[in-house]
């Protein structure tokens, strides 16, 4: 009998920590993001209470969301977005970031598609990249596979555009998916 009452007392710590540890790794990220917000100016100000510094990120980022919203304000963004493309090294970043999440509409996008690429298991989630000859000089795909759940990681392959599937799913959507190890569902 005394087995019994053990295992439903680890059952139910398991349980509880289980349970209580998604909860916890919030706490701790807001805890953290906190404190690294309101670290610098917290001890200087007298009228600091727990949860200043969030309120604050928020305030900051809907009051560049409604400055940007303006007719100077888009204006001043083009600027400063013209600016950063230009930078070298953090201008390819940045700009690879835009592409990739979908946000630059003013080029051609660096992923054309997503696609369902067959393998062993089933099927692998791919970006279409371009295009190329195939080895037999018929067009084939350029289609990276990512691995998960670094997405900047992968492999570019040549494939037939008969072999593939395109899926209905935008960019970042999938990326998203791929990031949280299919976490997050696909929509159309």
């Amino acid at each position: 009998m005394p087995s019994s009452k053990a295992q439903h007392v680890t059952r139910c710590l398991v349980a509880g920590i289980v349970a209580l540890l998604p909860l916890g790794g919030v706490v701790f990220a807001i805890v953290s993001l906190e404190g690294v917000l309101t670290g610098p100016w917290r001890d200087k100000v007298g009228w600091y209470f727990p949860g200043l510094g969030l309120l604050l990120a928020l305030v900051v980022v809907y009051l560049i969301g409604l400055f940007v919203t303006t007719f100077v304000g888009r204006w001043l963004w083009r600027w400063a977005d013209r600016l950063l493309e230009r930078t070298p090294l953090l201008g390819t970043l940045y700009q690879s970031l835009k592409e990739v999440l979908g946000y630059d509409s003013t080029r051609e996008r660096f992923f054309r598609g997503v696609v369902a690429v067959p393998s062993d298991q089933g099927h692998e989630i791919g970006f279409v990249t371009g295009e190329a000859a195939g080895p037999d000089g018929k067009p084939n795909l350029l289609v990276f596979v990512p691995s998960v759940p670094n997405p900047t990681n992968g492999r570019l392959l040549l494939v037939e555009r008969a072999r593939v599937v395109e899926l209905d799913v935008r960019t970042p959507d999938a990326l998203r998916a791929l990031v949280s190890m299919g976490k997050t569902p696909l929509r159309p």
